[in-house]
């Protein structure tokens, strides 16, 4: 079993910046990618970015592309989400996400098998 503890949510006004932190803990050895997703009050929780954890290739949605970068540290077993240039839509749950998987889709949530509680950002106009 992977724990996943977010942090680093909150308000902001647009055009400002946040960063996230997501804690693993547990049987982190097995962790092959981690990712972010979000979720804005009534939409589905959709894809932000992943990071595959040993080569750190990354991957975004489109909408984040170019103002957010995710990043890992693998020795402090720490996921990060720099969030830059931040817009109203960006407000929403933030939730990181784990897997052990060998083969995923980096944008599927079924093939994630951790989650953590998520974290709320919120972003005013």
């Amino acid at each position: 079993q992977v724990q996943l503890v977010e942090s680093g949510g909150g308000l902001v006004q647009a055009g400002g910046s946040l960063r996230l932190s997501c804690a693993a803990s547990g049987r982190t050895f097995d962790i092959t990618i981690m990712g972010w997703f979000r979720q804005a009050p009534g939409k589905e929780r959709e894809f932000v970015a992943s990071i595959s954890w040993s080569r750190s290739t990354t991957y975004y949605a489109d909408s984040v592309k170019g103002r957010w970068t995710i990043s890992r540290d693998k020795d402090k077993n720490t996921l990060y989400l720099q969030m830059n240039s931040l817009k109203p839509e960006d407000t929403a749950v933030y939730y990181c996400a784990a897997s052990s998987r060998f083969t995923f889709t980096v944008n599927t949530q079924g093939d994630y098998d951790y989650w953590g509680q998520g974290t709320q950002v919120n972003v005013s106009a």
